[in-house]
């Protein structure tokens, strides 16, 4: 790998970790992209590195709501054997389609990313108070489910799907969510990066990748350093910067994008 691109993806790291630890949206959004419109990475092999780098990231995350006394561990218990299996399946699915559908795909989920945003950009209520927690079982595996289907096929951290299930379903409030779906991704991460990984030569035939694993790995170790740092600098910027303006960008970059993704320019 050469040392300008080793560089580049160095700084896409960091990047990616401060505005994932500013926005709560996770450090995957916008490492994929980059990944295939900047550096013409197969789709799949960045969401594969992508998933690596998301083991690495949700650890200190976990450390942090712990300390918080943040974690619903009855829930979280039962989101995981949901998830565990679902992580697994979106993989599975994820490895059906080709490049170029699995591209469509993850650019339609950009524009839910961007929907999500646009709303959080005028309605300051996202601190939703629960009116009474539902641990149940149907309820925290329905979302442990959805967070690990959309982990597996879309190669994210699965937050920004769960966080809003559990505020409806479980009826969490959003500081509780977060640390809930951060901690149910630090044991399925892992699960889905080594299932994608170890699928890489059954879906990327493309001559100039001759082991897409090591490849995924080198990526990977590229941009985990500097993701978990970026992370915890970008929390750590939440209440001091304009946010407002922070997450219009964010959704500028997206819709450019998602627009990329879907051929429109």
């Amino acid at each position: 790998m050469p040392l300008a691109e080793i560089i580049s993806l160095v700084l896409v790291g960091l990047a990616a970790g401060a505005l994932g630890g500013l926005l709560g949206i996770g450090g995957s959004i916008v490492m994929i992209p980059v990944l295939v419109l900047a550096f013409r990475h197969d789709q799949h092999l960045a969401q594969a590195a992508a998933m690596i780098v998301n083991v690495f990231v949700s650890g200190p995350a976990v450390i942090r709501h712990q300390r918080a006394k943040a974690i619903e561990w009855t829930i979280v218990g039962r989101m995981l054997p949901a998830g565990l299996l679902f992580i697994i399946i979106g993989v599975q699915v994820s490895n059906l389609f080709d490049h170029e559908m699995l591209k469509r795909i993850f650019g339609l989920f950009l524009i839910y990313v961007i929907i999500v945003n646009v709303r959080k950009l005028f309605d300051r209520s996202d601190a939703m108070e629960g009116d009474g927690m539902r641990s149940g079982w149907l309820p925290s595996s329905l979302v442990g489910a959805c967070m690990g289907f959309a982990a597996g096929l879309l190669g994210i951290g699965g937050g920004i799907v769960a966080v809003p299930l559990l505020q409806r379903a479980c009826r969490l409030p959003l500081r509780r969510c977060i640390a809930v779906s951060a901690t149910a991704m630090c044991v399925t991460a892992p699960l889905g990066a080594i299932r994608k990984n170890m699928t890489l030569p059954d879906v990327i035939h493309t001559a100039d990748v001759s082991d897409p694993i090591i490849l995924s790995l080198l990526i990977a170790a590229c941009l985990a350093p500097t993701a978990i740092i970026g992370a915890l600098f970008g929390a750590g910027l939440t209440h001091s910067l304009p946010m407002r303006i922070v997450r219009a960008a964010f959704i500028l970059l997206l819709t450019y994008a998602s627009a990329r993704y879907l051929g429109l320019f």
